[in-house]
């Protein structure tokens, strides 16, 4: 999906297609939202409170397929070994701040919850760091797409006249982080 059909999807769909883009991976999406909210076409407040529904429903979700899988859903697929490994370690060391800012950690958010749910984490415990950490990510990321409309304009003057641009570049730019942190090359073990 190039660029201009991912910005007609957020004008077309607003909420909707924030809400599913949150529930499947996010961080693009609600950037893109977040600068749309700074341009008028949706608000912030609303960005930000359906970023925090889509991830928290998709986090649990995937929590729970976790649970329910288990480790030896994980063992069969080899390409995963390496982020479950780290996501497992980082658990074992750090466990409430993981949970609490695993969507900030690329590379291995798209598997963490999956992992938290394999580790037979207690749901109650999941729900409630999963529910304060998707509010922080959702304003810090929906903000940080406001703010870079707010900065553009300051910048710019006519951000308008720019806009499609500056979007096109916090696309790639996301989709390049999402890209890279789906596709790293596996490294042998010593």
């Amino acid at each position: 999906m190039d660029f201009n059909d991912l910005q007609q999807l957020v004008i077309d769909y607003g909420y909707l297609a924030l809400f599913i883009g949150t529930y499947l991976e996010g961080e693009t999406i609600l950037v893109i939202a977040g600068f749309l909210a700074h341009g008028g076409y949706l608000q912030l407040e609303w960005v930000m409170l359906t970023a925090f529904l889509g991830t928290f429903a998709g986090d649990q979700t995937f929590f729970y397929l976790g649970r329910w899988k288990g480790i030896a859903f994980l063992e069969k697929r080899p390409l995963w070994h390496s982020k479950t490994d780290k996501v497992f370690d980082l658990l074992h060391k750090h466990q409430i701040p993981v949970i609490l800012g695993f969507r900030f950690l690329y590379g291995v958010r798209n598997v963490t919850p999956f992992v938290i749910g394999a580790s037979k984490i207690h749901p109650l415990k999941f729900f409630l760091l999963n529910f304060l950490g998707a509010g922080i990510w959702a304003i810090a990321v929906g903000y940080l797409g406001y703010t870079f409309g707010q900065f553009a304009e300051s910048i710019m003057g006519q951000v308008k006249k720019y806009e499609m641009y500056i979007l096109g570049v916090l696309v790639a730019i996301g989709l390049a982080l999402f890209w890279r942190s789906t596709h790293k090359p596996e490294t042998p073990e010593e």
